[in-house]
């Protein structure tokens, strides 16, 4: 039985370190797909996602969910805001990488814990410890310090960080499963992304019929580069701790950093590197509280577990759908 236990938890972490694995080198997946628009591959992932979930869910006959999602207008309301959200956290991540902005992107990913807790204190009015207000407050010193390395705010990090802690928040409220909320979502999507595709071909403006069988194929794949990584964290979710979840989720950003410095070759002079220093430093304080956390004996945590904890320590927001 332990042995059982034991390959299980082995699964579990290869398929965690597939996930964020995938999450952390997409920033290679799409400049291959230039000459389309970041809104034309935008519009690609929608459409081909929602191909590759339904029939993956024809696959292992798991539709129950959608008649019941649909009964329910306010939980079907709340999908419909998770799918906005996403749209713009996914619209503004291809852009960016597309752009030569691949670091500022990484950070968005890097400060999104730290922005989630602060939307749990100011939106669910959730008490925090004191090691959190710190790294909260090193995360917004380090937008201060970076503000001034960037010359300006910078604002895509933020954009993806607010957008994809709201998706986080919004999805614990809905509770679904991943492939099945994203199906939902992308169900949402696909009409007006289908529409936009008819739109650029019908103006001489798509490039999936013009520019060859291999370009085609890859706008394709955008719909498995979407849902493969997520099939694997949803098999990791099942058999590690949250709490090693919890440390793997900033593999994808670290990968995306380490990419934009040693790959695309971005500028990173001491200004943006000491604003990172002060993310990674807010980062180790929050990690560190919540392992000390967790390790605490349970009749000591549950009375004080609902006031203390924050949607960024939840792993179930964690997908980076870069």
């Amino acid at each position: 039985m332990a042995g059982t236990s034991e390959a299980e938890h082995r699964i579990g972490l290869l398929n965690g370190f597939a996930a964020y694995g995938m999450w952390g080198l997409v920033p290679l997946f799409w400049p291959l797909l230039k000459p389309a628009g970041a809104a034309e591959i935008l519009a690609h992932r929608m459409v081909w996602s929602l191909a590759v979930v339904a029939v993956a869910l024809l696959f292992v006959r798991r539709w129950a969910w959608a008649g019941e999602l649909l009964r329910q207008p306010r939980r079907l309301g709340l999908v419909a805001v998770a799918a906005g959200v996403i749209t713009v956290n996914w619209g503004i991540y291809i852009w960016a990488v597309n752009s030569g902005h691949v670091v500022e992107a990484s950070l968005g990913y890097f400060i999104n814990p730290l922005v989630t807790i602060a939307m749990g204190v100011l939106l669910l009015k959730e008490r925090l410890r004191r090691v959190q207000w710190a790294a909260v407050a090193i995360g917004f010193a380090a937008v201060v310090v970076l503000t001034v390395g960037f010359g300006r705010p910078p604002w895509i990090s933020l954009c993806l960080a607010f957008s994809f802690a709201t998706y986080g928040l919004v999805k614990k409220k809905v509770a679904l499963g991943g492939v099945e909320s994203l199906a939902a979502e992308t169900a949402i999507q696909f009409l007006p992304a289908l529409g936009y595709l008819l739109w650029l071909t019908a103006h001489g403006d798509a490039t999936f019929l013009g520019h060859g069988g291999g370009h085609a194929a890859l706008l394709v794949s955008t719909g498995v580069v979407t849902a493969l990584p997520l099939v694997c964290f949803g098999a990791a979710a099942i058999r590690v701790p949250l709490s090693t979840l919890g440390l793997l989720q900033y593999l994808a950003p670290l990968f995306q950093f380490l990419l934009g410095v040693l790959y695309f070759h971005e500028s990173m002079p001491a200004e943006r590197w000491a604003g990172f220093a002060l993310v990674w430093l807010a980062l180790i304080l929050l990690t560190g509280d919540a392992l000390r956390f967790a390790r605490r004996p349970e009749r000591l945590a549950v009375p004080t577990a609902r006031a203390a904890e924050s949607p960024a320590q939840s792993p179930a927001s964690a997908p980076a759908d870069a």
